[in-house]
């Protein structure tokens, strides 16, 4: 299926281990491309990086590899398959998942005039990890546009061994998943979320999909192109908007026919109840264990995160208010959903939202601290012009 991604007159393209011979040709492929990010603005990465030492580190420890292109050497990176040691560590968001293995994509770097290596390179490692993590500077444009429109979710940040901050990604291939059904919702379902408020567009559908699919590892009995399912779909009813959404979802996942491919109509019945039951508002718990943990899987509580879709929403949804009126409805807010004694429940005993919302606690009980970050969040809206698409 990778091949496939690259005929139509494409270069054939293939990917070999890299050997110390190719080292003075990966230096050049580097030196193109930090060529490439100061011609676009990025002054700061790749000063004096990647050198021989590190690029002949790569290729004793088995990660360095070359993308061949119609047999010319045209394009290198490195695959981690360990953990990344600076990845311990991530501020302003989460990874989409704490326990899948993973794998780490490095210093990819590309030859002049031939199209697709960075693809490649990713789909190929795709095909050999059950997730892929990376990073890249904020200056590197071309990189983060690369990154995002291959389907990643921005995680947070994480920093380098030097202390500079990196933007962090991961991508989930769950392929425990039945293929056909997979690649129905990446090419049917998800897409539908990209006209959708910031607050329901594909970064939370897939970080909703990677914990509901960690959450269900809990549950041997569970069947996991279900759970798959309902986390994909739970947010499609917005489309005719927020208020009854969940219901929507509901209604969506008994009418798709394609469904029927894959599930009996009672396991379709109980995905379409998990979607409606997901709603954290909802005055009753859900009906099934699919409910409980896409209903948990939805619960982004990481305090920053909140404070930031929080002030997303007014900023959409109330564009009246000015900053002072915006931090009072985000202070409601807060305390009617989040505080103690708030509508929010948790369902799911092992998830790792029990400390979060501890987290959130002390925030909305310390006002002076979460004045500071919702100006953070609210300084970084306007000056994107409003909520939508951050």
């Amino acid at each position: 299926m990778v091949d496939e991604i690259y005929s139509n007159g494409r270069p054939e393209l293939t990917v070999r281990p890299a050997v110390m011979d190719d080292v003075p040709r990966i230096l050049q492929l580097v030196d193109h491309s930090r060529s490439i990010m100061r011609a676009n603005g990025n002054h700061v990465q790749w000063n004096g990086y990647p050198g021989s030492d590190l690029i002949g580190s790569d290729i004793e420890r088995g990660i360095g590899h070359v993308v061949m292109a119609d047999g010319q050497t045209a394009g290198y990176f490195a695959l981690l398959l360990d953990p990344e040691p600076t990845y311990a560590y991530i501020e302003d968001g989460l990874w989409l998942d704490d326990t899948t293995p993973y794998g780490t994509i490095h210093r990819l770097a590309c030859a002049p005039g031939v199209h697709g290596i960075a693809r490649y390179a990713f789909a190929w490692s795709e095909a050999r990890c059950a997730s892929i993590r990376v990073d890249t500077h904020r200056a590197n444009h071309i990189m983060l546009h690369i990154i995002q429109r291959l389907g990643y979710s921005r995680c947070g940040v994480v920093y380098m061994r030097d202390g500079t901050p990196r933007e962090a990604f991961q991508r989930m291939m769950y392929p425990m998943v039945t293929a056909a059904l997979r690649q129905y919702v990446e090419q049917e379902i998800l897409p539908r979320y990209d006209h959708f408020d910031s607050a329901h567009r594909i970064d939370h559908i897939q970080a909703v999909m990677a914990q509901s699919m960690e959450l269900a590892g809990h549950y041997p009995e569970l069947n996991r192109d279900m759970v798959y399912t309902i986390a994909a779909y739970h947010d499609t009813g917005v489309v005719e908007g927020r208020e009854r959404h969940h219901l929507v979802s509901g209604r969506i996942i008994r009418e798709d026919e394609r469904l029927r491919q894959w599930f009996s109509p009672a396991e379709i019945e109980t995905m379409a109840q998990a979607a409606e039951d997901h709603r954290a508002s909802a005055n009753r718990e859900p009906r099934s264990l699919y409910g409980r943990i896409v209903a948990e899987a939805d619960r982004d509580i990481e305090p920053a995160n909140v404070v930031r879709r929080a002030v997303q929403f007014g900023i959409s949804n109330f564009p009246q208010l000015d900053r002072e009126g915006q931090w009072q409805r985000t202070v409601q807010h807060l305390n009617e959903k989040y505080a103690e004694g708030g509508y929010m429940k948790l369902f799911i005993p092992c998830s790792r939202n029990g400390e979060q919302l501890r987290r959130l606690h002390a925030l909305i009980a310390d006002p002076a601290r979460l004045r500071q970050v919702f100006e953070q969040a609210y300084e970084h809206m306007a000056g994107h012009g409003n909520g939508e698409g951050t």
